[in-house]
């Protein structure tokens, strides 16, 4: 069975971009709107619920609320707003937060595990619609109930570390892995998720992010990627993900190329290689051949990031969605 396709927005995209790309979206079947939280960009409630109004049926979702910037009683009550407003239209994903944002913004990040947990149980406890008495290492919250009654919000976790993988597949509804993550991360993150699902018996929704480019030639395509990649495949704990992929990156010096603006070094390190293997890139074969390979591995919706120009995303839809 064909993954369902979503999309994501980053919080740079302007609401006259989020417009058209919404209008696109939904005319060509894309099922699930994905809003990150990320610091000093847009806010994601604000531009989700501008998405709601403005299409008829397609979902949003608010994407890796942290926990250590907004309360989880803040999230569950916007979710839960947005639920009300759109009945059966809303998804709530909670993650630990971008690393260099919540430190650029003076916030620390302990216990990710046990903050998240908690995260997930609040959550869980408000959406449905009793009253409240949680006692947590981190979180207590007790005898209040949302105003909006229970609302059906599903509940996913961003997770990438193996700990955090298996608690997806414990108690949320869905888990969502990262962009630039290769085929070979993502099963064995899956893998992971799968443990945690049989001790619980139960299955959750699969999700991944993914990068596409369309190009005349295959090296065309990868260009319009490099930074976006060399962005994200800097972090040290994308060393599995490299390592399992056989992917050949130096992220000490990629690092410090993206730090000084060293464009000319980061497109030199990114390689066509690593592209390939971290992206569905290249011509009109090349990415139909990548999106067959993630959806291959059990993902249950592949999410498309970096998508900033609304006849772009037409092209990467037509040529990605399954005939008929």
């Amino acid at each position: 069975m064909s993954a369902a396709f979503g999309l994501s927005f980053e919080g740079k995209e302007t609401p006259a971009q989020v417009r058209e790309l919404v209008a696109v979206a939904e005319a060509n079947g894309v099922e699930t709107l994905w809003f990150a939280s990320h610091l000093f960009q847009r806010e994601p409630i604000a531009m989700a619920s501008m998405a709601l109004q403005s299409s008829r049926h397609v979902r949003i979702a608010l994407m890796a609320m942290s926990p250590y910037s907004v309360h989880p009683v803040y999230s569950a009550m916007a979710a839960a707003t947005l639920d009300e407003l759109y009945p059966g239209r809303v998804t709530l994903c909670f993650g630990v937060g971008a690393p260099r944002d919540l430190q650029a913004a003076g916030i620390e990040a302990p216990q990710p595990l046990q903050t998240l947990r908690e995260s997930l149980a609040i959550a869980a406890e408000l959406l449905s619609g009793e009253v409240i008495q949680f006692d947590g290492k981190k979180y207590q919250v007790h005898d209040r109930r949302l105003a909006m009654g229970g609302r059906k919000v599903p509940l996913v976790l961003a997770a990438s570390g193996p700990q955090m993988l298996e608690l997806a597949g414990r108690i949320a509804d869905g888990v969502l892995i990262s962009a630039a993550t290769s085929v070979e991360f993502v099963n064995w993150c899956l893998d992971l998720v799968a443990k945690g699902e049989a001790e619980a018996g139960r299955r959750i929704r699969r999700i991944g992010l993914l990068y596409a480019a369309l190009g005349g030639s295959e090296s065309q395509a990868h260009d319009k990627l490099r930074r976006t990649l060399a962005f994200i495949l800097r972090g040290a704990h994308h060393a599995r993900n490299l390592e399992l992929a056989g992917s050949v990156l130096d992220q000490e010096a990629l690092a410090a190329a993206f730090l000084t603006e060293n464009w000319v070094e980061v497109e030199r390190l990114v390689t066509d290689d690593v592209v390939r293997r971290h992206a569905a890139s290249g011509t009109i074969a090349q990415v139909q051949a990548r999106f067959s390979a993630y959806n291959q591995v059990g993902l249950d919706e592949l999410v498309l990031a970096g998508q900033g120009d609304a006849a772009v995303l037409a092209d990467v839809l037509r040529v990605t969605r399954p005939a008929g």
